[in-house]
């Protein structure tokens, strides 16, 4: 056992005589863990058999600008004996990380082979050819694409179009619905059929 009679002289001696053996072995470290403030932590716990210790000299031990004084302790083992890195807690060695993939993005296109609907471009396509839609006529268009062969009243209509707000009457939708007929073509004007005394559905 190493007979230490002060610090300076451990110091000294430690850095002045070289040692017999490397400090660790394949370049192995100490491991550190952190400490809370008010944990007592036993640092004979730490220490490998046969081994002492002793506080380390302030100018020894590291400073971080911001944080409270650190306290550092010197380790001293036996000359016969081959220290070895000492881990108190294993620390496990990350991995390599897998890359994220991109998470797949929702189609925003809705339709048919004869409407096709482009919610964020916010386009509407008959036979491939682009519609001039105003933002209400675009959104009755949408909405009817949306849900072929289903029967929609006119309050449903203004209620899902319009919203809840809006005032008005069943001749609004009427209006916006013949000028999508207009819009769509004598060729496929059809595809939007009026239900007698409920309204309208979407007939690709």
């Amino acid at each position: 056992m190493a007979n230490t009679r002060s610090i300076a002289s451990a110091v000294s001696a430690a850095t002045s005589t070289p040692l017999p053996f490397p400090p660790f072995p394949n370049g192995a470290r100490h491991r550190l863990r952190a400490v809370e403030r008010d944990e007592v932590a036993r640092v004979v716990d730490l220490l490998p058999p046969g081994a002492t210790w002793l506080p380390a000299p302030q100018h020894a031990v590291p400073t971080l600008p911001g944080q409270p004084p650190m306290v550092g302790y010197l380790v001293l083992v036996p000359a016969d004996q081959q220290p070895i890195a000492f881990a108190p807690q294993s620390v496990p060695v990350p991995g390599p990380v897998a890359p994220v993939q991109p998470a797949a993005q929702a189609s925003t296109t809705t339709g048919d082979a004869l409407v096709r609907i482009d919610t964020a471009q916010r386009t509407a396509e008959v036979d491939g050819e682009l519609l001039d839609l105003t933002y209400l006529e675009f959104e009755l268009l949408a909405h009817l694409v949306a849900h072929p062969h289903r029967v929609h009243s006119r309050d449903q209509l203004v209620t899902t179009v319009w919203g809840y707000g809006h005032v008005g009457d069943g001749r609004t939708v009427d209006v916006h619905i013949a000028r999508l007929r207009r819009k769509l073509g004598a060729a496929h004007r059809g595809a939007i059929q009026t239900v007698r005394r409920v309204g309208y559905k979407y007939t690709p």
